[in-house]
């Protein structure tokens, strides 16, 4: 409720996030942008209209187009995500990967809705605490806008652990969804929907 009346938005990375300010800076309305803190240390490329080209708000972006499961996510997890669903291609699961980008205004055109219907699998994925942000992306997309009615499987959230964050150089990896853990979920989905086709080869 504290962020209600605002836009809240959580680019992927730098770029993008130079994109939504200058959405923001030729309106009035108050946001919060999320700037992932690794978009510091990763080299993009920087475009010749960096000051010029804009992000619309609540227009999720498809990363990676698939036709067996969903995978949503925003910020800091796209670029595991990416990694996770690279990996999972190798197995022959083939993952649509959709950005939110913005989280108010969430999706105003149903896009990850349409993706739903294409792949009727879905896992939501991010490092805010159980029952945070993955709990409101469910609801938004299978409730408000009705996508339970195009599920096969049960849903799946994959948020960051219960407990304090580490302070440790290894802490985000312990404390938030990681690629193995990404992989992991998105297969074991997989293989409860086609166990022939997609045994299970770890624990």
């Amino acid at each position: 409720h504290l962020v209600r009346g605002m836009h809240v938005l959580v680019p992927r990375n730098m770029t993008q996030a130079a994109g939504f300010y200058n959405t923001l800076l030729r309106g009035e309305d108050p946001a919060i942008v999320v700037e992932v803190l690794n978009g510091y240390r990763i080299k993009e490329r920087v475009p010749d209209n960096i000051g010029e080209f804009t992000v619309p708000l609540g227009i999720p972006e498809i990363l990676r187009a698939g036709k067996d499961i969903t995978v949503v996510t925003y910020g800091a997890c796209c670029r595991l995500v990416m990694e996770a669903t690279a990996l999972l291609s190798k197995t022959n699961i083939d993952a649509e990967v959709v950005d939110v980008q913005s989280l108010l205004p969430f999706d105003l055109h149903g896009v990850i809705v349409e993706s739903l219907k294409k792949t009727n699998r879905i896992v939501f994925v991010d490092e805010d605490v159980p029952g945070g942000t993955t709990a409101y992306m469910m609801q938004e997309v299978l409730e408000r806008q009705g996508g339970y009615r195009w599920l096969d499987s049960a849903p799946r959230t994959l948020p960051g652990k219960a407990h304090r964050p580490a302070y440790g150089s290894d802490g985000d990896y312990w404390s938030k969804p990681n690629v193995e853990i990404i992989f992991e979920t998105v297969y074991e989905l997989m293989h409860e929907a086609a166990p022939g086709k997609y045994p299970i080869f770890f624990k």
